[in-house]
């Protein structure tokens, strides 16, 4: 469906070239369009929109029936539906409600046939997809619609891993034995039905049709101003599960902005979109920026399962690569929340990128799931969780060797086991811990962990005062790190403190944790402020 049609004068040139898709299907019956025109409102005729209002109600009806069938169905058995009187009555009324929809897709199909800014959109778009020039792009880039229609631009059949030539990088999964696994097919039964109905919908809200209801209207406003106010290039990937991802692309590298020449690639949380998202923190950076849709989410499709999640976020570093032109070490991952799985993915894929920047991220989602529900679930929770929603975080962030920044929010309630705001247990506590304890497995050991632990549960002001009373001097520790990677190296995990003493060991402890993660006096969803967006620390020489 048409909604908008954006300011020809404001929307942006464009420097790189797609690939043409067949048109499959008639947008003329079958989604909206939302045009900008000037920035005009695309209003439906009096036709159209009636059939729309028919349509929405006709859908919304099928969702609430299908969320609530596991109440309607026992009513439906005990009044008698299952019968055979009961079974004709409701093929009678699914026949006449299927007629009132079909009727109703003919007759919008009619109104905006007898539309002239939508038969003007259509004849753009059609054009479009039967050679996609940049002429053609420019042109369909000043409407907003429903975006089935909007042609491939990418496919990761065009990247380097399209011929299998670098395979992905996967951290180990668990192994079972033989009797292990056949004494638990029918908790894994159980885990499978659960993890692909209710469960992914409470992991990944945002996929959920009722949320993309909701937010729609937002994410148009979103578009337009990314678009308008910051010339933003909205393009269609094709991913290698065949999933369609919505990305925009706003570039500063012809800006005067110091910052432009680095691409920020940011992952939304788990209801969060490039529109409203984590993407505004770079761009009021100063960053170029590629943020994308999660499938599932607004205009991407498919399901957001850690699958589908590691295809979308390849397609979009090779698109990021291959068709802007950034190369590795001008790419910072950038997360929020769950989107720290695909962040982290992409970096132990790409381990040549120039950083890692992490908001409110954990280190596991087990923990979590378990937390947040009955403790007598917790078998069947930790099953589900492990076989088929595993984001280990932290597995994958310890993969990457680059610079990493950590950025708790020392008010979290989503991401903390214990009562909201704890921020002992935040786990963005335990992803620092194994980050380090991977990196500096001599320096992070059991004789400084309690003490890393302490300066974790406390507030910034008594962290301070803490690393006073150890009398922490930067340059002293900036100094033993620069020394060991000078006579060994900078790869790790690092052999740094074989045999120094404990309170040097802490005080290393205690420098790099400071230096790994900065506190964020917020909740979770508050937006991250520019100021907290930099590049993390590294020894430098």
């Amino acid at each position: 469906m048409l909604s908008l049609i954006y300011d020809s004068n404001k929307v942006s040139n464009f420097n790189f070239t797609g690939k043409k898709e067949g048109w499959k299907n008639s947008v003329l019956m079958k989604k909206k369009c939302s045009f900008y025109f000037q920035g005009m409102v695309y209003t439906p005729n009096g036709l159209e929109s009636t059939c729309n209002t028919v349509i929405k109600w006709m859908k919304f009806a099928w969702s609430l029936s299908y969320w609530t069938s596991p109440v309607l169905l026992p009513i439906m058995y005990r009044r008698g539906f299952f019968t055979r009187e009961g079974a004709i009555y409701l093929i009678e009324y699914a026949s006449i409600a299927g007629l009132v929809l079909c009727f109703s897709y003919w007759l919008r199909g009619l109104g905006r046939y007898n539309n002239p800014d939508y038969v003007a959109f259509v004849a753009i778009l059609h054009n479009a997809q039967e050679n996609f020039t940049l002429q053609n792009k420019a042109l369909l880039s000043r409407y907003d619609f429903d975006f089935f229609a909007w042609p491939v631009e990418y496919s990761w059949a065009e990247g380097q891993r399209g011929d299998g030539s670098k395979p992905k990088i996967q951290v180990p999964k668990r192994t079972r034995s033989f009797a292990d696994s056949f004494t638990r097919i029918p908790c894994d039964v159980i885990s499978y039905i659960g993890a692909h109905t209710f469960g992914r919908r409470m992991v990944y809200p945002g996929a959920t049709g009722l949320m993309n209801a909701l937010v729609s209207p937002m994410l148009m406003e979103g578009r337009k101003k990314l678009v308008e106010e910051r010339q933003g290039i909205r393009t269609k990937l094709l991913s290698e599960d065949l999933n369609e991802i919505d990305t925009m692309f706003v570039d500063r590298r012809h800006t005067s902005s110091i910052n432009g020449q680095t691409l920020v690639v940011t992952s939304e949380g788990n209801a969060g979109f490039y529109e409203i998202g984590c993407a505004c923190t770079p761009l009021e950076a100063g960053y170029s920026v590629l943020g994308w849709n999660h499938p599932g989410f607004a205009g991407s499709t498919g399901v957001p399962l850690p699958d589908s999640e590691q295809n979308a976020v390849d397609v979009v570093m090779q698109f990021a690569i291959n068709k802007l032109g950034f190369q590795p070490d001008q790419i910072v991952l950038f997360a929020w929340s769950i989107g720290g799985y695909t962040a982290t993915w992409a970096a132990m894929n790409y381990p040549d990128v120039k950083a890692v920047v992490l908001d409110a991220t954990f280190d596991d989602l087990t923990p979590l799931a378990v937390a947040k529900m009955p403790e007598s679930w917790q078998g069947l929770i930790r099953n589900t969780v492990r076989q088929y929603m595993h984001l280990n975080i932290a597995e994958q962030l310890c993969q990457y060797p680059g610079p990493i920044l950590i950025i708790r929010r020392s008010k979290d309630e989503i991401i903390t086991t214990k009562e909201p705001g704890h921020i002992g247990s935040n786990r963005g506590n335990d992803l620092l811990v194994k980050l380090l304890q991977h990196r500096y497995p001599k320096v992070v050991d059991e004789s400084t962990l309690s003490t890393f632990r302490l300066w974790l549960e406390l507030a910034r002001e008594d962290q301070i005062q803490l690393m006073s009373q150890y009398d922490i001097d930067d340059d002293y520790c900036t100094s033993l790190f620069r020394s060991h990677i000078a006579e060994h190296s900078e790869s790790y995990p690092m052999q740094i403190g074989d045999g120094m003493n404990v309170e040097l060991k802490i005080q290393l402890t205690l420098f790099l944790a400071s230096k790994y993660m900065d506190d964020f006096d917020a909740t979770h969803c508050t937006p991250l402020p520019a100021l907290y967006f930099r590049m993390p620390w590294k020894i430098t020489f």
